[in-house]
């Protein structure tokens, strides 16, 4: 296999990493317009519509939304059903995704100004959101904790969530993984005909204020497409690691780190840097041994073939200036002194420290939310959390001095920008004796 060997100070670099870097949704005229028809149709005809989508998309069979909701007591079901290690395993993860999410909630604030003017802000939850999880043999648990607890940690009354079931196909865990975040309404269905419902609401599905959570191209451009009728948390590209290695690492567990992200899909993209030339041929002869005996293999293949690199830098500042360039969704730290780094990278999804940090722990039951930006969007996103559903209110209560004193600008102000009846409504706030 070969993956590519990049040098950090070739002169044509920059241009090689902005080609290995490039990655946009594909503009599918076909999709759009088939994401499209379906908004509409969910849109005028609702259930029907959902079901017809469902039928056809999913080969099932069915005649009602009633048959493709799974109630309470099938949750319940399948969380006592598992086997006992997997039900520790769910329970420890959401035990420390709850835990870490708690000291994201934010409060309620205000402050009196030495005129008596009280200015605040007030922190509510959304009442309603939405979870998309994928389904079938493309089943991750592990995204309904990390969606559904926030959203709870939060205060969300009532988190709906999505999942198809192509062919009746249902990950029990994803179902007892349901119960144990608390989510209120599970309904099997997917694709766009799901975004559409929660977006839009039918009789059956309810509409919500946010929609989050992964899925195909189908999903991602009827989340794009229903942005502004609702909320969503990002449209999400392929996965990505960077690891930064200082050579000390064993060179089989690198590899591994970088399989780990690889076997996603072919789009995914994992790169290491290194100071250390001998170490990249370390790491490629650990690729060599390891990959045959993965089961991903040939997706692993692929992914590093066409969108993975061994990159060369000369030095510390260097890797640092590539890791804020890339903006990585995951970064591996695998130095001895990773905190010499933290306070010089801006931009990263989520920042995995030492040797011992592997990304997949980050995944499953550090705590931290896996849901992260992608694509270099790291410059300007954050992983998901209780702040993506909590909203906030300004609180502004003028005393009689205060909204006097204020009053005098405002007016100055408004009539400014030629805006009268502004200015007047302030202007009789203002004490004659001023």
């Amino acid at each position: 296999m070969v993956i590519q060997r990049l040098d950090a100070n070739a002169l044509n670099f920059s241009q090689q990493l902005t080609e290995l870097l490039d990655w946009s949704t594909v503009s599918d005229s076909q999709v759009g317009q088939t994401v499209d028809d379906i908004l509409r149709q969910v849109r005028e005809q609702g259930d029907q519509a959902v079901v017809d989508y469902t039928n056809h998309f999913d080969h099932r069979q069915t005649d009602s939304i009633a048959d493709l909701k799974i109630n309470a007591e099938q949750l319940k079901q399948a969380l006592d059903d598992l086997s006992q290690d997997q039900r520790e395993a769910l329970e420890v993860a959401a035990q420390r995704v709850r835990s870490y999410h708690e000291y994201q909630r934010q409060e309620s604030w205000q402050v009196t100004e030495n005129d008596g003017t009280v200015l605040g802000q007030k922190i509510t939850p959304m009442d309603r959101v939405g979870i998309y999880v994928p389904g079938g043999k493309a089943s991750y648990p592990s995204s309904v904790l990390m969606n559904a607890i926030p959203a709870k940690v939060a205060g969300v009354e009532d988190v709906i969530m999505v999942v198809p079931a192509p062919a009746g196909e249902l990950n029990p865990m994803v179902l007892a993984a349901a119960a144990i975040a608390g989510v209120d309404q599970v309904f099997t269905i997917g694709g766009a005909q799901a975004i559409a419902a929660l977006a839009y609401g039918t009789r059956s599905v309810p509409k919500v204020d946010k929609i989050v959570g992964p899925g195909n191209i189908y999903v991602a451009t009827a989340k794009r497409a229903v942005f502004g009728e609702v909320a969503i948390d990002m449209i999400a590209g392929p996965s990505e690691i960077l690891v930064v290695c200082d050579g000390k690492t064993n060179p089989d567990w690198v590899a591994m780190d970088l399989f780990s992200q690889a076997e996603h899909d072919e789009q995914a993209q994992a790169i290491l840097i290194t100071t250390d030339e001998a170490f990249i041929h370390q790491v490629t002869a650990s690729i060599e041994k390891l990959l045959p005996d993965l089961e991903r293999k040939e997706i692993v293949r692929q992914s590093l073939s066409h969108r993975g690199a061994l990159i060369k830098a000369t030095d510390k500042r260097q890797m640092i200036e590539l890791i804020n360039r890339i903006a990585p969704e995951h970064l591996e730290l695998s130095v001895e002194d990773p905190e010499s780094y933290l306070k010089d990278i801006r931009h990263a999804g989520a920042i995995f420290m030492g040797p011992y940090t592997s990304e997949a722990l980050g995944d499953y039951c550090a705590g931290p939310n896996h849901v992260l930006p992608t694509s270099g969007t790291a410059r300007f996103s954050s992983p998901l959390g209780v702040y993506d559903f909590q909203k906030r209110s300004s609180i502004i209560h003028c005393s009689a001095e205060g909204a006097s004193v204020l009053g005098e600008v405002a007016s100055v102000l408004a009539r400014g920008e030629s805006l009268e009846a502004h200015a007047r409504s302030a202007e009789y706030r203002i004490k004659p004796d001023r």
